[in-house]
């Protein structure tokens, strides 16, 4: 088994048992339902934005530019695995040797940067459940998703909790006619990860149905507000960008290219199905969209070409020998280099020497009969004649073929090959195997 197969089978399993990393806080399970807030993000339906809410909690307050790395990177959850376990095992490889290693990899771009901050990986990787459903929730609908941040952000400043600190600066803009909250890291080229509660950060939590998920496991000591990991060098690595006025993530090109070593000029975010490695998409609109991770045109040619197979063995199935025969006929007649021999168009054998077997010119050669091999000689049965798949009289023509057999082998016996023809008395006669009346020739004009 490849470490790719092995690496599916240990998603699969991790999916199954991601609930019981991920745990709600049970003292938010025993509060009382308020009413759902005024700040619900853009007309979602009230169970899909509790859903959001409850998603995208642990990470609403990081950084603009590594909130949208890691919801593309998300919708890659084999990779991230894959790119989890690459930083566990290299944990002193960084800064430019750290991106040298990445031109090596086949993940996708957003993938390798955050391996500048395996802390976060490493998050994901133990909380699959969370990312392949914070992926999925992405794909299906970006501005809903980066509404859904501001609306938590909005909710933690309002309950004191949202601020500049020397790790972080807190600010806020009017973009279209709407107050958004922009958090950027103090230093450009540094990134600290904040960690916080995400059940009381944002103030009572309101939906005890749906408690948010959570980053650390259980029984992790928060400090109150947020606190900060040490601060990582990433450089031009994380080049995400949150574009809050169209609500959709885009990218930093001059860093891309910076990290990447590419030349791209295209900002916009372009999710590239071949990089799920086979992971399902839970919306079917996203799974029409990338067709599955397979080529859309391809797809389709292969749905025509089973269209016209099915078409192909129905006609087939309705139609009896003759009619069978007859439509070989006029194929054979249509390709015009069939009329006598099979390679010359003689109208000797196959090999072109008239009138005789397949590789001599004797009389004496391998005949198959006076006619087409359907049997036009002399008392035999066209198998073109009334007694094809649907004929009527189907079990008495095989018994007089099988009886016309017999008697062709017992002559065979008795004249051996150089005596006589290859079909003996009853079908002699006539010419060779691709002659006058051969396979293709003018008996089965």
């Amino acid at each position: 088994m490849g470490a790719i197969e092995k690496l599916q089978g240990a998603l699969a399993a991790s999916l199954l048992v991601a609930a019981t990393v991920v745990s709600p806080n049970p003292a938010v399970a025993q509060q009382p339902a308020p009413a759902p807030p005024a700040a619900a993000a853009q007309g979602a339906p009230a169970d899909k934005q509790q859903e959001l809410d409850q998603l995208l909690a642990p990470i609403a307050l990081y950084p603009d530019a590594l909130v949208a790395q890691i919801l593309m990177a998300s919708t890659y959850p084999l990779e991230v695995v894959e790119a989890a376990r690459w930083t566990k095992e290299h944990p002193n490889v960084k800064e430019k040797a750290l991106e040298d290693e990445m031109q090596k990899q086949t993940w996708d771009e957003s993938v390798k940067a955050l391996t500048t901050v395996p802390q976060v990986l490493k998050q994901m990787n133990e909380n699959l459940s969370w990312t392949q459903k914070l992926g999925d929730a992405f794909l299906a609908d970006q501005a809903t998703v980066l509404a859904t941040v501001q609306s938590l952000r909005a909710k933690a400043s309002q309950a004191g909790n949202l601020k500049s600190t020397p790790e972080q600066t807190v600010k806020t803009e009017t973009v279209e006619n709407k107050t958004v909250y922009v958090i950027e890291s103090a230093k450009p080229e540094t990134v600290y990860v904040p960690t916080y509660n995400p059940s009381t950060i944002y103030g009572p939590w309101p939906y005890p149905s749906y408690p948010p998920y959570y980053m650390y496991p259980p029984g992790y000591a928060y400090a109150p507000g947020l606190a900060f990991a040490t601060g990582v060098f990433v450089g031009a690595a994380i080049w995400g960008n949150c574009n809050w006025g169209g609500n959709n993530v885009n990218i930093n090109v001059n860093k891309y290219n910076n990290f990447n070593r590419q030349n791209i000029n295209n900002g916009n975010f372009n999710h590239k199905a071949e990089h799920r490695k086979g992971v399902a998409y839970k919306d079917q609109g996203v799974a029409q969209k990338y067709n599955r991770g397979g080529d859309r045109q391809a797809a389709q040619s292969r749905d025509q070409f089973r269209g016209r197979a099915e078409q192909g063995r129905n006609e087939l199935g309705s139609m009896d020998r003759g009619d069978l025969n007859n439509r070989v006929s006029q194929a054979d007649r249509a390709g015009g280099g069939i009329g006598g021999d099979r390679s010359a168009g003689a109208g000797g054998d196959r090999s072109g020497v008239g009138g005789g077997d397949r590789g001599s010119a004797g009389a004496g050669g391998r005949d198959v009969g006076g006619g087409n091999r359907a049997g036009a000689s002399a008392g035999t049965t066209d198998r073109g004649s009334g007694g094809g798949f649907s004929g009527a009289n189907g079990g008495a023509s095989t018994r007089a073929a099988s009886t016309q057999g017999a008697a062709s082998r017992s002559s065979m016996s008795s004249s051996g090959r150089s005596g006589g023809s290859f079909g003996g008395g009853g079908g002699g006669g006539g010419g060779g195997r691709g002659g006058g009346g051969g396979r293709g020739g003018g008996g089965r004009r």
